[in-house]
């Protein structure tokens, strides 16, 4: 079993929970206009957190160094983003506010996040919207022009601003035009195609990375005054997820071996409305928005025979009577219905499945259907909200979901686990600061709908450019460090040496054949349920796979050239530590929170039981050496605005 160690301090300011961020802001340290101009900030990603962030500091002054591993940042994975982003403007005057952003987001999260920040988040939201707008995001309008807001899970009022089923796409060009005028005034330097691979430290503090060129394979050394990463999340540890296929989660396991903590790995969010597996060579899913559950109603048939039927292809779904149709979320979640939170729906899903009443040829998922909402406002109605969704899903099932029910099943897509930071998005280590989705600081162990875009942007654009400066302020006497210290050249010759180990191996396994038997291990044992038998198998068979993997992996090529192989595989090696870590975390976790689903932790009905006396804190992992077991830190989450309640969305 891990090494425990005592509580860690998350620099949270005093005072009501309401001005805590006003405080902060008034009492940190600034760095004037002239001084800003001597610093240079290394960020990494260009998604929304990195974009926003990057284009921002850029704008207030300082030298921005900006990393993409694709070939131009409109092609970041926040592009994926369908339904929406959350802020309580209240336009529909149906009793939001701040105050309910936050309580939602909490209670959400299963009470497993962190007050403060997660007040701070709802309290910035309002903003991003307004800046969102001047940038020209298309978002929806009403009849009367007024900005359009629609529902989405674990809420009661409707606070989504939306555009139409390509939100992340429209606010990550908003971004992204933010971020090309600061490249256009020489503030910004942008390096595309380029992948981080280290994190150097000098003195105790973060004072560049090395990134390797993935055009022509060369390893380069850069130097910042302060390290940024917003490189999203860690899903593709399962090889089959919602992730774009360079999402990954090797940052995050370079800044873990360089001493910053890996807090709450074993919180994944798996996604209820995921076009179900349809084949053995599939290498990603796709992910359908949750925005359909506003007009969409989840039903799989009451008879079993029904649905033995639809398997084996002899029976229609539309040829099921309206009365031997179970509309389970109705009926479990009265209150809430088809808009419970992520976790609560999947595994309701989950539990039909397994009981036999799940439909398609496998019997793995459930239908969606908009027969309802096409008889009540028209089909053009539903064609002008979900147009390019239903297309989309057309073109990848040969299905037209206008004539009959959506099938969709269950897969992973966010992890709410990610870099610890404190309540200034520093890591633990000096100078390194993690944003976005890569940190694991806002959603606690359940991301509600439409919060990655808030949280991706409320970091970049409103906090990091305030907290930053809190650490650069006493860093302007600290000169521009050569890249050629000794510091450098050992980073970059550790990576040097691991590359090199993987292509001198020339085994007889594909770098995807092994990523395939990693998925399962992670999908089977610490997927939707967990137990603990099945973890510690989990951690057995991991084991097995990095033996396999440093033995038997071949990647054909060269290192230095192009080679998407060698990519895939050192993100590999990286993905077997974080399925490691997450089968370790979640075995610890002897409650059942959130997407964390423990079998042997739940109450009457199957909901998650929480176990607040023994586990109300983030396990944050401190990392020990390749042979040895990491230590785990306490971060007590001590509630002291509101109290902890078993949630319910039946009432």
């Amino acid at each position: 079993m891990a090494k425990i160690e005592s509580k860690i301090d998350a620099k949270i300011p005093e005072g009501a929970l309401a001005e805590k961020w006003n405080n902060y802001k008034a009492h940190q340290k600034l760095v004037n206009p002239a001084n800003k101009r001597r610093l240079d900030i290394i960020v990494v990603g260009t998604g929304l957190a990195g974009a926003s962030a990057a284009a921002a500091l850029a704008e207030m002054g300082f030298n921005v160094l900006n990393f993409c591993i694709q070939d131009s940042p409109r092609r970041a994975h926040s592009i994926a983003a369908q339904g929406g982003i959350n802020a309580a403007k209240n336009y529909p005057n149906d009793g939001d506010s701040v105050y309910r952003l936050f309580y939602d987001t909490i209670k959400g999260g299963d009470y497993r996040s962190r007050e403060a920040n997660v007040f701070r988040l709802a309290e910035v939201a309002n903003s991003i919207i307004d800046q969102c707008v001047a940038q020209g995001v298309p978002f929806a309008r009403d009849y009367g022009g007024l900005l359009d807001n629609r529902s989405f899970g674990g809420a009661q009022v409707s606070r989504t601003f939306y555009a139409r089923g390509q939100t992340g796409q429209q606010l990550l060009l908003g971004a992204y035009s933010a971020l090309s005028r600061q490249i256009g005034k020489g503030t910004v330097k942008m390096y595309t195609r380029y992948e981080m691979l280290d994190v150097v430290i000098v003195e105790g503090r973060a004072r560049g990375i090395i990134a390797r060129n993935l055009v022509t394979g060369r390893l380069e050394r850069f130097f910042g005054h302060a390290v940024v990463v917003g490189t999203g999340g860690y899903g593709n540890a399962f090889f089959l997820s919602t992730n774009a296929m360079t999402s990954n989660g090797s940052a995050a396991i370079q800044m873990y071996k360089k001493g910053a903590y890996f807090a709450n790995p074993c919180f994944a969010q798996i996604h209820p409305t995921c076009i179900p597996v349809h084949g053995n060579f599939q290498s990603k899913l796709t992910l359908m928005s949750e925005s359909l559950r506003n007009d969409g109603r989840i039903w799989v048939p009451k008879k079993k025979e029904d649905a033995e039927a639809i398997q084996k292809g002899t029976l229609k779904p539309t040829e099921i009577a309206e009365d031997d149709r179970d509309y389970f979320l109705e009926r479990r979640y009265p209150a809430f219905g088809n808009l419970v939170p992520r976790d609560v729906a999947s595994r309701a899903a989950k539990e039909r499945c397994d009981a036999g009443y799940g439909v398609g040829n496998t019997g793995l998922a459930v239908y969606l259907d908009f027969a309802d909402a096409m008889n009540r406002l028209g089909e053009d109605v539903v064609r002008e909200r979900y147009g390019n969704l239903f297309q989309m899903y057309e073109k990848i099932t040969d299905d037209n979901p206008y004539k009959t029910p959506m099938m969709i099943y269950p897969a992973i897509h966010y992890t709410m686990g990610g870099i610890w930071v404190d309540y200034e998005l520093q890591t633990s280590v000096k100078g390194l600061f993690c944003i976005g989705e890569a940190n694991f600081s806002d959603h606690g162990a359940n991301r509600l709908g439409a919060s990655a875009l808030m949280q991706g942007l409320a970091d970049g654009y409103f906090v990091l450019p305030y907290t930053i400066q809190n650490y650069l302020a006493d860093q302007i006497q600290v000169p521009r460090m050569s890249v050629d210290m000794p510091e450098f050249v050992e980073a970059e010759q550790a990576i040097e040496d691991k590359i090199k180990k993987i292509m001198a191996i020339q085994g007889n396994r594909s770098v995807d054949s092994i990523h395939r038997e990693l998925g399962l291990v992670m999908w089977d044992f610490v997927g939707m349920a967990r137990n603990k038998k099945g973890l510690q198998e989990a951690l057995d068979k991991i084991k097995a796979i990095r033996k396999e993997f440093w033995s038997n992996v071949y990647v054909p090529g060269n290192e230095i050239d192009l080679n998407v192989e060698l990519e895939k595989a050192v993100r590999l090696a990286d993905f077997i530590e974080i399925g490691d870590l997450m089968a370790r975390d979640a075995l610890q976790r002897e409650e059942s929170c959130g997407g964390h689903f423990r079998e042997e932790y739940q109450a009457d009905g199957g909901e998650a039981l929480r176990d607040d006396d023994h586990f109300s804190y983030a396990a944050c992992w401190k990392y020990e050496g390749d042979d040895k077991e990491p230590t785990m830190i306490k971060e007590s989450l001590d509630y002291e605005f509101i109290a902890r309640q078993q949630r319910n969305y039946k009432a």
